[in-house]
């Protein structure tokens, strides 16, 4: 009985191992968590339309809920959040202006006297 024994010649020494370095798949895959990340928080943003937030530089957005409204307002890279209430509030001024819905929805601030109808 004999025991065959492998050798390693002296070719197959110099070669380099082409298995490479297991660890390297891993290196991919945070590349790929990373991706899934953005690409679901672009589907989040698309799912409440709020990619405006992205893209432009000035966005105000009026969110409506059953009991309040929060006003989403970005200027340049600043992002804020004004919570409108119902409270009535009185007081003493002048006039400064009117507001006007428009056929579509939108709402037009006129500042000073204005002489249209809406």
């Amino acid at each position: 009985m004999s025991i065959a024994r492998s050798r390693v010649t002296p070719r197959a020494q110099r070669r380099g191992d082409r298995g490479g370095d297991p660890l390297d798949g891993l290196v991919n895959l945070f590349d790929l968590g990373i991706v899934l990340a953005v690409a679901f928080l672009l589907a989040a943003l698309q799912s409440v339309n709020l990619t405006d937030l992205l893209t432009q530089s000035n966005v105000t957005i009026l969110r409506t809920e059953p009991n309040s409204q929060t006003l989403i307002v970005k200027e340049g890279d600043e992002i804020r959040t004004v919570r409108l209430s119902k409270k009535t509030i009185t007081g003493s001024g002048r006039r400064v202006g009117e507001v006007f819905r428009l056929a579509d929805g939108r709402l037009v601030y006129v500042e000073g006297k204005a002489t249209a109808t809406p």
